[in-house]
């Protein structure tokens, strides 16, 4: 038999099978629909953002001087997710109270005298030693720890002798003359004279430490009309 007749009569067969199954099978060829139900589609989901502002919390302090502020913690508005019924959903940000020093104590602007001295002046200790003890309780010698000071709040402070009964151990100054850059003191000490300028004239006259009474008349920051200006009373 002639092969391409064959081949012929195989394709007419195979056409007549194909025909017959999509006849008896009709879901062979067609598409299927398939439905997906979303059963969210009815939920509300509005998501409300809720700023809530932070309290202040005032602390009197008798260290500061009168009506000085000092902020000591940042406030920090908190945020919050709430769902449409109000409800708080998740805290984002939390609210930090905002706390703030105000100064209780003395007024802090005075005018008066600045003069120099060091610890071999007359009448002073041979050890050096000044008036107060230092915070912790210890002794500071101009002599053997020179006429600086380390204030854990203030940093590197030269060393003031005062009226401690105006100006009380402790106490920052801030010293301002013209034409020298401003600078903090600490009273650390005390004098005769400036005891009795205090009790009997109301006068603030300080005096400021050096290593020698030698240094201390060539440091040029001695004078009247200084502007004293305190940054903290006592420790």
């Amino acid at each position: 038999m002639n092969v391409y007749l064959l081949q012929l009569i195989g394709k007419w067969l195979s056409l007549i099978v194909i025909t017959f199954i999509s006849f008896f099978n009709p879901r062979v060829g067609t598409k299927t629909e398939v439905k997906v139900d979303n059963e969210n589609k009815n939920k509300n989901l509005t998501v409300i953002n809720k700023v809530i502002e932070h309290d202040t919390k005032m602390i009197y302090n008798p260290s500061l001087p009168n009506q000085t502020k000092n902020v000591v913690t940042p406030g920090v508005d908190g945020i919050v997710y709430m769902d449409a019924n109000g409800n708080e959903t998740k805290i984002i940000q939390k609210m930090v109270t905002e706390v703030i020093e105000v100064g209780t104590g003395g007024v802090s602007d005075y005018i008066g005298k600045l003069s120099g001295y060091g610890p071999d002046c007359p009448g002073c200790s041979k050890t050096g030693n000044v008036a107060c003890h230092t915070k912790n309780g210890g002794k500071h010698s101009l002599i053997y720890d020179g006429e600086y000071y380390q204030d854990e709040q203030y940093g590197k402070v030269r060393i003031l002798a005062a009226a401690r009964s105006k100006f009380p151990c402790g106490t920052i100054v801030e010293i301002n003359k013209p034409g020298i850059a401003p600078f903090y003191g600490i009273v650390l000490d005390s004098g005769g004279s400036m005891v009795t300028a205090w009790k009997e004239r109301n006068m603030v006259w300080m005096d400021l430490a050096y290593s020698s009474q030698a240094a201390a008349k060539v440091g040029g920051i001695a004078g009247n009309n200084i502007h004293f200006k305190v940054k903290r009373w006592g420790w």
